[in-house]
């Protein structure tokens, strides 16, 4: 038989329990009105397949069909790739892409790195220093171009052969985007000059998270400036590192916008890439099939490259 008090004691667990009850060992419970944080994002993926996974498809698509750009295509399986295997203009554009990438890689990361060092010295000019050398990077690539065809122009008194000619070195003089042996490497040197400061701002903030506590434990050691470079900065940069590396190799192997804009390609095919060569055949050739042929091979290069460059800076990472 139940008392009053263990009734009242048993209302008092349950309340504390389980809140109020409606029933017998049943407790309320109440709808959650809150908005769920996938229908925020639902417009994004809309628009991202709109935008991006759609066309990316349907080039995907295209690169096995005859499409010339205008009316219907017929499938032809794996003719665009074959004809690719083939085609002497694109095979050689893959030569010069890599060796357009691996110029800018090395020069442009090296000389970023060293304007880093400078202007991270306690001078008082440093941020003038950083605001010039940063300054190309936010400038149209194909302005870029313009400028550096008007400073490699071999008749422009005022250009690289006049500058040449005014400090004694008239034999170094050339036809800069002229000759076929130096076309690729001049304009590796103006997507040098332009993404240099991009690379310094990198460098730059790496350089600012190193503690100085451990600059000053190495000075104390008895280490000079270079040792505290090397067993100090330089392991600390890694993921400073590893984003350049990144970025201006994904760019590299892209390039179009300079070598198109300065050169086209020439003389002859000497300056030609992937990105040039996907570009005439689609909008000069009109053959639309075989140039998304083209940039499929080109993104599952860049895609494959990138994976592997990740993969190796991320380890070096963890053992630096």
């Amino acid at each position: 038989m139940t008392t009053t008090s263990e009734k009242a004691a048993s209302g008092t667990v349950g309340k504390a329990g389980g809140g109020p009850r409606t029933g017998p060992g049943r407790p309320v419970r109440h709808r959650d009105h809150t908005v769920p944080p996938w229908i925020f994002v639902v417009p994004a993926i809309i628009v991202y397949g709109v935008v991006v996974l759609y066309p990316s498809l349907a080039g995907v698509m295209y690169a096995f069909t005859d499409w010339s750009g205008i009316g219907g295509f017929s499938f032809t399986g794996l003719d665009n790739f074959r004809a690719l295997l083939d085609d002497s203009r694109a095979l050689g554009s893959v030569s010069n892409t890599l060796l357009l990438t691996v110029a800018v890689v090395v020069v442009q990361n090296g000389v970023g790195l060293l304007l880093a060092l400078g202007v991270h010295a306690d001078i008082r000019s440093r941020a003038l220093l950083r605001l010039i050398f940063f300054a190309p990077a936010v400038v149209s690539p194909v302005m870029v171009a313009i400028l550096w065809k008007y400073v490699y122009n071999p008749e422009n008194g005022a250009g690289l052969n006049g500058v040449l000619g005014a400090v004694g070195l008239g034999g170094l003089r050339q036809d800069w985007l002229g000759d076929p042996s130096l076309a690729l490497w001049s304009v590796a040197a103006m997507v040098v000059w332009q993404y240099a400061g991009y690379s310094m701002v990198v460098f730059l903030a790496g350089l600012q998270g190193v503690p100085a506590e451990l600059h000053e434990a190495a000075r104390i050691d008895g280490a000079g400036s270079w040792q505290r470079f090397r067993y100090v900065t330089w392991p600390l940069l890694a993921p400073a590192l590893t984003i350049n590396l990144m970025l201006s190799t994904i760019g590299g192997l892209k390039l179009f916008d300079q070598v198109y804009a300065a050169t086209n390609g020439g003389p002859g095919t000497s300056s030609e890439t992937l990105s040039t060569v996907l570009y005439k055949e689609a909008f000069v050739y009109g053959k639309f099939g075989y140039s998304t042929a083209v940039a499929l091979v080109l993104a599952l290069f860049v895609a494959a490259v990138s994976l592997v460059q990740l993969r190796y800076l991320r380890a070096r990472e963890v053992t630096a």
